[in-house]
């Protein structure tokens, strides 16, 4: 019996449908690996498709079985579509060898030409591995980037750190002045920034080649590309580059999930059908996202798919990645608008196998390739098994992404009064995660932070913070903004999962949302950038919540508290609001009343000893009263079982740490 089932026995009912799945995993990888080898040296399509410079001669290869025939185009030939013919090979395969190390040159623009059915189309290749956009006439052309000109990497003794305090970024919009920034801006002035706050990884977003900036980077168009939006490729090789050096994980944030529809920029009809790499009909077409849906069950199409993921850890050295829309992939349906209220929703006929398969085997890929890889599912359905190994019955995910932990936030802070918070439901939301599957947790990731929505602190502060956010100034709306941002980022971090997530600038309460340049804000880039004067600027209460976003991520980090799975709860005042829980030798306390204080709350702990004070959100230092003594604290005896002794102000978190054993005094 698989594992999974032992960890869920509730799934008993469904082992059959698991069954299947493996069989339907190991009956793929024996066809894909029918003549020998690994799936690391079968995801080797980059190495043999694209343009490739090759001992004084240029060779470009496609596959585009449908097409009747290809040509390649540009710089090279004076844009003459059909100068340079390609010759079919094998299985749809085409082919075009130049002469001569200069027939092609980095940076020489080119296009795929592609008859078929008496049509005539331009195409950027679909390896193209730098996509560029003409300023004038705003279409795109791949540039050539010549594989003779390695980049001298020196992170060859790069050892990635065990814990996960991951830095979720927007290489464009992470610059202050108004503009898309660059890969090297991030790198020489954001990295700094990350490594001081203590996070020990960084996400990326929008790295994959998008035609519309505004999309986030979620709707992407050439695969291989790295974002010229933010520069050329070696810009990005120093960005990873120099995060490793700073000790710090990079992680890709790859979208297999869809494609854009484009045609002239994308890969879609390439070969001049829609079911080269989707499938045909209103299957391969996201009624949601407008976007086109991979046929997962064409090897040719893992065979990109899985090469994709082989040569970004290649080429670009990520340490791993997170899967976007794993939801809108498991179902035919793409989960929109079902509940997934009971277990026979995740084994019926509306769950897509074929991406399951596919999902299991990018797992098994990226293990092969750097056995401490990173992978995070972004899955909405809590399918049993995501973050399970696949020999365990599992998909082979590290983590999923605790979605559910931002929603109850929201429905907190927005629904309900202060004095009617549930303190119960919000610890049992923070224990809901799959036995044995690891879990990001978060309060607010780039989806919170979108136009339309609003920050944690700005539902908190709402129009206040645009003018009382000056030390010097007293407002209770802003100190109860502070106090909360601040509990809810500790209670989360300190409860809700085995890794954490922030993204850049909400550590310190970054104002308002995010939103891109368009027609309908006059193309403004007023609402994407990061203002980080804020966070720097002494005078200012952001500093307050910076200070206490590193040092609450410094103590965790410190204890290895991840490794400890489940917090452990001590004590649970529901009319007080009050909740105490312990882990990995700390003592994490809150009372989220918003005006009753408590004294003597006895909190039973497992063994004499003497606790001290090592992180208090009512420190002066991070705005706070500073009404909580720097003190050690001595357990007390009661019928034969242990009790620190708290005061808890209101609004108030204090963190205690163990410093040593000792017998406790019996109290009558």
């Amino acid at each position: 019996m698989y594992r999974v089932l032992e960890l869920n026995p509730q799934l008993k009912p469904f082992e059959g449908d698991i069954e299947l799945r493996m069989e339907l995993y190991r009956n793929t990888k024996n066809r894909l690996l029918s003549g020998g080898g690994t799936l690391k040296d079968f995801a080797n399509a980059h190495h043999y498709f694209g343009i490739h410079h090759l001992n004084g001669s240029w060779v470009y290869r496609e596959w585009a079985p449908s097409a009747y025939q290809l040509y390649l185009t540009g710089d090279f030939n004076g844009w003459n579509q059909t100068s340079h013919p390609m010759k079919r090979l094998d299985n749809g395969v085409w082919e075009l060898v130049l002469e001569g190390d200069d027939a092609l040159w980095e940076g020489c623009k080119v296009k795929t030409v592609v008859d078929v059915n008496m049509t005539r189309t331009e195409h950027i290749p679909l390896y193209a591995r730098r996509v560029v956009q003409d300023p004038k006439t705003t279409t795109f052309t791949a540039e050539v980037v010549d594989n003779w000109n390695p980049y001298p990497w020196t992170d060859g003794d790069f050892k990635a750190p065990q814990s996960l305090y991951i830095y979720e970024a927007h290489v464009g919009m992470a610059q202050e002045e108004g503009k898309v920034g660059s890969y090297r801006e991030f790198a020489d002035k954001v990295l700094p920034r990350v490594k001081k706050s203590g996070y020990n990884a960084i996400q990326l977003m929008a790295i994959m080649e998008h035609p519309y900036y505004g999309s986030f980077g979620y709707q992407v168009a050439n695969f291989f590309a790295a974002s010229s939006w933010f520069g050329k490729p070696e810009d990005l090789k120093y960005l990873v580059d120099k995060a490793h050096k700073l000790g710090i994980r990079v992680l890709l944030d790859v979208v297999h999930s869809h494609a854009v529809k484009n045609t002239a920029e994308g890969i879609n009809m390439f070969d001049g059908t829609e079911w080269q790499f989707f499938h045909s009909g209103p299957k391969g077409d996201h009624p949601a996202w407008g976007t086109k849906c991979f046929n997962y069950g064409k090897d040719e199409v893992l065979h990109f798919l899985l090469s994709n993921l082989a040569f970004w850890m290649t080429e670009y050295h990520f340490d791993g990645f997170r899967f976007d829309g794993i939801t809108s992939m498991l179902y035919h349906d793409h989960g929109l608008g079902t509940s997934f209220d009971n277990d026979a929703k995740y084994f019926s006929l509306n769950t897509h196998t074929e991406a399951i398969t596919y999902l299991q085997l990018a797992n098994e890929l990226i293990r092969e390739m750097n056995p401490n890889a990173i992978t995070i599912a972004e899955d909405m359905s809590g399918m049993p098994g995501m973050c399970l190994p696949i020999e365990d019955g599992g998909i082979g995910f590290d983590y999923r992404l605790a979605m559910g932990l931002p929603d109850m936030w929201i429905r907190t802070v927005k629904e309900q009064k202060d004095e009617f918070w549930d303190i119960g439901k919000m610890w049992g939301d923070m224990c809901l995660r799959r036995p044995g599957e690891n879990t990001v947790a978060y309060v607010e990731s780039h989806d919170q932070a979108l136009v339309g929505d609003k920050t944690m602190i700005f539902r908190l502060a709402d129009a206040a913070m645009y003018t009382d956010m000056n030390k010097d100034c007293h407002n209770a709306v802003i100190d109860r903004a502070i106090a909360l941002h601040k509990m809810i980022r500790l209670f989360t971090l300190g409860g809700g999962g085995e890794a954490y997530l922030n993204f850049m600038g909400n550590e310190f309460g970054h104002p308002e949302w995010i939103d891109f340049p368009r027609e309908g804000n006059g193309w403004s880039f007023h609402y994407c950038r990061r203002q980080w004067s804020l966070r720097d600027n002494e005078n200012l209460k952001y500093q307050w919540l910076g200070d206490f976003d590193k040092d609450m991520v410094a103590l965790t980090k410190k204890h290895r508290m991840f490794t400890q799975r489940m917090a452990d709860l001590r004590l649970l005042k529901a009319p007080e609001q009050t909740i105490v829980f312990s882990r990995k030798g700390l003592l994490f306390a809150f009372n989220f009343h918003f005006n009753r204080s408590l004294t003597n709350v006895l909190v039973p702990v497992e063994d004499a000893a003497d606790y001290e004070l090592v992180l208090s959100s009512d420190d002066e230092q991070y705005g706070g009263q500073g009404l909580v003594a720097h003190m050690t604290y001595s357990t007390k005896e009661f019928d034969g079982k242990h009790y620190v002794e708290l005061y808890l102000p209101a609004r108030t978190a204090i963190v205690l740490k163990e410093k040593k054993h000792k017998k406790a005094k019996k109290t009558t």
